[in-house]
């Protein structure tokens, strides 16, 4: 990859300010292959030059995907003065990075939720013209019929006027089904199925795309995507 400044690099981690890197560099805490950095603002490529700080090697990431097991209670938001969000279920330093969630859950939907500092993967993955499905599992108050898979199919019609594109409503019993939708409208899954008088109970996204959520992953759990999940994700852009 293109050579970076030092202190970019460090910084880009999320364990440490400008100012800090600074005083690590000043302190001959950061060595480049071996030898002592002499400023900050030297350019080196952090995936050719062995990179230490404190003597512990640096893992540098150029961009960062983590999947969450979004728990019910939570904001799929970057910051709220008043609730807690979804980056406060992360560590420090990942908070730092500018992550943000692709594609919001509602504060009591569950299940996958990516989030990332890659914005044209993100904006790509949010966009209905891609057509990137969405799996959700519900369980409503009422009994779910053919005639409301049908009607998902055929592309319904809500109340404002939005026109929802053709979805699919599968029936896993009379109560429980699973939803697979290529946009992501506020509120879409429980106003489509409001609109068949068959109010939602409980939501959880199960994936989106080729990710699917690890059910290992405890609620209020998150770890990074494998190389393979990434790469599966990249093969979507053009």
């Amino acid at each position: 990859m293109a050579q970076l400044r030092l202190d970019k690099i460090l910084a880009s981690t999320g364990r440490w300010s400008r100012k800090e890197v600074k005083g690590l560099v000043k302190e001959g805490r950061v060595w480049i292959d071996g030898v002592p950095a002499a400023r900050g603002d030297l350019k080196c490529d952090p995936e050719q030059n062995e990179l230490r700080v404190d003597g512990a090697v640096l893992s540098y990431r150029p961009h960062v995907y983590v999947m969450l097991h979004k728990p019910s209670g939570i904001l799929s938001a970057t910051e709220d003065r008043r609730q807690e969000t979804v980056l406060d279920l992360l560590p420090p330093e990942l908070q730092k990075r500018g992550l943000f969630p692709v594609g919001r859950l509602d504060k009591d939907t569950e299940g996958l939720l990516l989030l990332t500092d890659d914005g044209p993967l993100g904006h790509w993955l949010l966009s209905p013209k891609h057509h990137v499905d969405k799996v959700y599992y519900v369980r409503t108050a009422g009994t779910l019929t053919e005639e409301d898979c049908a009607a998902f199919a055929a592309g319904l019609l809500l109340e404002d006027g939005f026109l929802c594109l053709p979805a699919r409503l599968e029936r896993l019993s009379e109560q429980e089904g699973l939803v697979t939708l290529h946009e992501g409208k506020f509120h879409q899954v429980k106003r489509m199925l409001a609109s068949r008088e068959k109010p939602v109970l409980y939501l959880k996204r199960l994936s989106m795309g080729p990710l699917r959520l690890d059910e290992g992953l405890e609620r209020g759990k998150w770890r990074y995507l494998s190389e393979e999940e990434t790469a599966a994700l990249r093969r979507l852009l053009p």
